[in-house]
């Protein structure tokens, strides 16, 4: 009999409570066998690991992975105490005599199948009733035993009679294949003695689906029949896993059926690797030889291939049980591998299966044929592929977060893909027998598994089809991300409308067309037509025309497939549509002709292109215009070719106008449109014509520039492209008038170019080039395109002929090119010019007090050389008779000279000296300081360095005067600073309006208005006279009433 104990329990686990059982036991002096029942191989080996350590006697683990030596061991009779710590093998597959007490856990690994997560598990849970029983019967077979278990009789009384019935949680792949195979009918109804779970066995049919083992059968109304397929006809005759014999099949196909028969034969029987409880380093680097880095089944491949040479070599067993130890291989489990091996080829061949050889071969392993041997493993295993998340861990198929186990060949070098040949849960949810795979497998493999997806379906020109972005998914893995793919196959009707609106509609198709090219110039032509009129609705719309399209086209969405067509056609008469197809709505013929293709100017036509895009750059009438026709543009009325256009800006021109002035016209529409009817004869540029048309008929006087086009809605303003030479726009704008200013000059330096090496020459030193024309005709594509104008021209002291544009610019240049000739005919002359005019004595010093007395002497002959050498002579004999006539008066000029200025060099001398006495008895009065500063600054301002060469010879004249009135000035503002600079500030109003005229006004102005601006700069010296020194007398009245009207009259003229 066998006296069950209950333990308590206290806050300790149950191998805490084991060894507490154990220690308590022989504290009273019990030495017998003791057998513990402890769930896993982790809780045995901490177990062993403290009894040996904490208790006396001979520790011995026992469990299905231990060595077959080790287990061996507990069965050998010992002169000591046996305390055997096992799992469940113990509690029916072995008996152990001797037994006298058993330490039960009460727990187990119970395999369990997950139809949902499709894992396989072995939790720790508490067993049955019966296995309890069986537990508390190891103990006491020769003698009165004990048997202590670790939970509460209560724990007990609730568990079920029996351990759950092994179908009730396993797969039922195996299980349904052989009865579909057998003819047993539905498994829905077949008499279970345990009836599975309706989800068990969807989760079986489920997996023979993927094996592509079965198939609905059609013939049946029931959802629920199902037939085998020849596939799983033959996968049935192997009493194997569904999935094994699958890839065994596959193998066949691939021509490595002798490997996977290997391979399948090891999945069928427990691992033949040992890993000793006390040697698990040696077991370790033992199987490290086999191991290969890509695949734990091309492992298995490999210790058969070593396993086979050594059978080959080694007759005797003796010696390959020797090498089975060596390498920690179990001999049972190798000689059942190779018996399994056998079976399994066996029944191929009955299933007119053979492998490529008849008889075993050493295995050549090469990369060709490992992706034979993981594409038939894949094959089987389809459902247990995962993509890789970071180093171990990876996402399985449907969802299951899975990691490497620790002991694959793949751990920390797994790919971005796998596939494991289980998946199962202990402590965590491990990918077991796993191999490395490409990913391009899975989707020829996965057929109808596969789930497509397709979006941005358009047209790919340079494939010529209508195209689709795919995505492809199986079992809830991303297999391709994005690819493009023909989207005909896929939805053919949507294919044929997309070709028809993105490639025949719009032209985009990258070949040509006849047919299309038609269409699209007759659309455009008639879209053209609301263009000009500015209205829509007279050209169908795009979608029309692809109703056409549609109406003519079978179902067809490339290129290739079209051009078949019109061939078989004959033609693709059948494709072009005529103009009634194309027009909505009939426009009127008459409006339409007042907007011409092209207008004329000269001889030349110009291309015009109308765009109703109101808000953009290009809405109105754009005027093709060629760069050497800006000018001519320029100074035409080109509103008049085209009549609606002028008549609608007309009036709007007219609309600009003050409302009293528009009060004195009749309607403006009637005014515009006489204008307009009449301005087709005329030939004047719009608001001159304008201008004049009001003066004649209602004699109104409209300035010219008052007209204003800002505030016009800008397609009544002409948009002109001008273009070069190759139809490529250079500028395009609105304002002709603007265009003209910015491209004149590009205009004339093109055509410039091709003149110079014609007219110019460098290195001049004396008139040997004959007479120099007063221009140079310039002609281009277009006609006459401008003037040239040919100088002289002096660059760092070196004179050259050269042409220019500017004929204000040529004539500027021309005569400091004609002075430097005369510097050269006269050399000798200006070397005794400059002997003669050296200043000495008290003009030397008076000189001194202006500046350098050398400056000045340099100033004097260069007012010389501007008074007879500077000319504009075109002719050699005009040169000639010049310096003729000048050679004697050249030293007469420089005495002439110096005489005028001695007055103004004694003046300058004395207002000088008076201002330096002035600061110097001042020099504590700061305000009166700042004044003499001012005045003494305006000293120098006014008699400057070059002075004889900057001022006329009547102007030299007044000079002493303005020096005595400024001295007057200075006196008077030291005595009176208040009142001086009051005056001052009258001075500065007009003084500040020269600066700003002068700023304003461009070089090249006129010579009448130059001269202007210098008649106001001595008007304002002689104000000064009038304000500060009356006494000194103006030679002419002088007020701020005559500035302001000088200043007025320079301001009016223009240039």
């Amino acid at each position: 009999p066998v006296d069950p104990v209950k333990e308590e329990k206290g806050e300790t686990t149950y191998v805490d409570e084991a060894l507490a059982c154990v220690e308590n036991l022989q504290d009273e002096n019990r030495f017998e066998d003791i057998l513990i029942f402890l769930p896993t191989e982790q809780d045995i080996r901490e177990a062993c690991g403290r009894l040996a350590k904490r208790c006396s006697g001979l520790v011995l683990p026992l469990f299905s992975r231990l060595s077959a030596a080790n287990q061996r061991l507990v069965f050998n009779p010992a002169d000591q105490q046996k305390i055997i710590v096992a799992t469940n093998i113990a509690e029916t597959s072995l008996t152990i005599p001797g037994i006298k007490y058993v330490i039960d856990s009460g727990l187990a690994r119970i395999l369990e199948y997950n139809p949902r997560s499709q894992t396989t598990g072995l939790p720790v849970k508490p067993v049955s009733r019966s296995s309890a029983e069986q537990r508390k019967g190891r103990s006491g077979r020769v003698q009165n035993g004990i048997c202590i278990r670790l939970y509460s009789r209560e724990d007990f009384a609730e568990r079920p009679l029996y351990t759950t019935p092994e179908i009730l949680r396993s797969n039922l792949a195996g299980v349904i294949l052989r009865m579909l195979s057998l003819n047993l009918g539905l498994v829905s109804s077949f008499p279970f003695i345990d009836r599975p779970h309706p989800k068990n066995i969807r989760d079986g049919i489920e997996t023979l689906r993927d094996l592509g083992a079965l198939t609905r059968d059609e013939s049946e109304t029931e959802a629920e029949h199902y037939k085998l397929t020849p596939i799983g006809r033959t996968m049935s005759q192997f009493p194997l896993d569904p999935r094994v014999s699958r890839m065994i099949i596959e193998a066949e196909k691939e021509g490595c059926l002798n490997e996977i028969a290997i391979v399948a034969a090891a999945l069928s029987i427990q691992d033949p690797r040992e890993r000793p409880y006390d040697k698990v380093d040696q077991a370790a680097a033992a199987h490290a030889r086999f191991q290969h880095p890509e695949s734990d089944f091309l492992t298995y491949l490999q210790i058969w291939d070593c396993y086979a040479d050594i059978l080959d070599t080694m007759q005797s067993q003796s010696k390959l049980r020797k090498f089975c130890r060596d390498h920690f291989l179990s001999y049972r489990r190798m000689v059942e591998w190779r018996d399994i091996y056998h079976q399994i080829l066996d029944i191929a061949n009955g299933n007119r299966i053979a492998p490529k050889h008849k008889k075993p071969v050493k295995i050549e392993m090469d990369q060709a044929l490992a992706d034979k041997i993981h594409r038939s493993i894949l094959s089987g295993y389809l459902s247990n592929i995962a993509q890789k998340k970071e180093k171990n861990f990876y996402t399985a198929a449907k969802s299951r977060e899975v990691m490497l186990y620790p002991g694959s060949s793949l751990f920390n070098r797994g790919g971005p893909w796998i596939v494991a040949s289980e998946i199962s849960l202990t402590s965590r949810v491990f990918a077991r027998n796993a191999a490395n795979i490409k990913s391009e497998w899975l989707e020829a493999l996965g057929g109808d598994h596969c789930r497509r997806t397709h979006w941005a379906a358009h047209w790919e020109k340079n494939r010529g089809q209508v195209v689709a972005l795919e995505k492809v998914v199986l079992f809830g893995l991303t297999i391709v991300e994005q690819r493009t793919v023909a989207y005909e196959r896929i939805n053919p009707e949507d294919a044929k409308k997309i070709f028809i609106r993105e490639a025949l509609v719009t032209g985009d198709v990258g070949r040509k067309l006849p047919f299309m090219e038609h269409n699209l110039s007759l659309w455009e032509k008639t879209k053209m037509m609301e263009d000009k009129l500015r209205k829509r609705g007279i050209a169908v719309d795009e979608e029309a025309i692809a109703q056409l399209y549609e109406q003519r086209l079978p179902l067809i969405s490339d290129i290739r497939s079209l051009q078949k067509l019109i061939k078989d056609k004959g033609g693709d008469d059948f494709l072009r549509f005529g103009e009634e197809d194309l027009i909505a709505r009939e426009p009127d013929v008459l409006e339409l002709s007042q907007y011409p293709d092209q207008i004329k100017i000269g001889n030349a036509a110009l291309d015009c292109r109308y765009r109703f895009e109101p808000g953009r750059s290009g809405d109105g009438v754009t005027v093709r215009l060629p760069l050497g026709l800006v000018s001519k543009a320029a100074s035409e009325n080109m509103e008049k070719h085209l009549p609606s256009l002028l008549q609608e800006k007309v009036f709007y021109m007219l609309k600009s106008l003050p409302k009293n002035v528009r009060q004195k016209l009749p309607p403006l529409v009637q005014i515009a449109k006489t204008f307009s009817e009449r301005q087709s004869i005329e030939d004047h540029a719009l608001k001159p014509a304008l201008s004049t048309f009001l003066f004649n008929e209602y004699q109104l006087t409209v300035p010219v520039d008052s007209w204003t086009t800002d505030k016009l809605p800008p397609h009544l303003n002409i948009r002109y492209s001008v273009i070069d030479d190759q139809g490529s726009e250079i500028k395009n704008s609105r304002d002709i008038e603007a265009l003209q200013k910015e491209l004149t000059e590009q205009v004339r330096q093109t055509s410039l170019n091709a003149y110079r090496r014609q007219w110019e020459k460098d290195n001049i030193t004396r008139w040997d080039f004959g007479r120099l024309p007063e221009n140079i005709e310039l002609t281009g594509k277009h006609g006459l395109t401008g003037y040239a104008y040919l100088a002289l021209q002096v660059v760092d002291g070196v004179i050259h002929l050269r042409l220019f544009a500017d004929p204000r610019e040529a004539a500027a240049g021309h005569v400091q090119g004609v002075a430097a000739l005369y510097d050269i005919f006269f050399a000798d002359k200006l070397k005794q010019l400059k002997k003669n005019i050296t200043l000495a004595g008290d003009l030397k010093k008076w000189a001194a007090d202006i500046g350098n007395p050398k400056h000045l002497e340099l100033s004097i002959i260069n007012r010389v050389k501007k008074d007879l050498f500077f000319q504009s002579w075109r002719s050699p004999e005009e040169f000639l008779n010049h310096a003729d006539a000048v050679s004697a008066k050249i030293l007469q000029q420089g005495q002439q000279i110096v005489a005028a200025i001695t007055p103004v060099l004694v003046s300058f001398a004395e207002t000088y000296d008076l201002l330096q006495k002035l600061l110097q008895k001042n020099r504590t009065h700061h305000p009166v300081l700042k004044f003499l500063k001012a005045t003494l600054a305006e000293l120098h301002g006014l008699v400057p360095e070059n002075f004889p060469v900057l001022y006329a010879f009547d102007r030299l004249s007044h000079l002493p005067r303005y020096l005595k009135a400024l001295g007057i000035r200075a006196e008077r503002g030291s005595l009176n600073l208040a009142a001086t600079e009051a005056r001052l500030q009258d001075v500065a109003i007009y003084a500040r309006k020269l600066q700003e005229i002068r700023e304003d006004t461009p070089s090249a102005a006129s010579p009448e208005k130059m001269n202007k601006i210098d008649e106001l700069y001595w008007m304002i010296e002689e104000y000064k006279v009038s304000l500060f020194a009356q006494e000194l007398k103006t030679p002419y009245p002088v007020s701020p009433k005559r500035l302001q009207h000088l200043i007025l009259e320079i301001e009016n003229i223009l240039y």
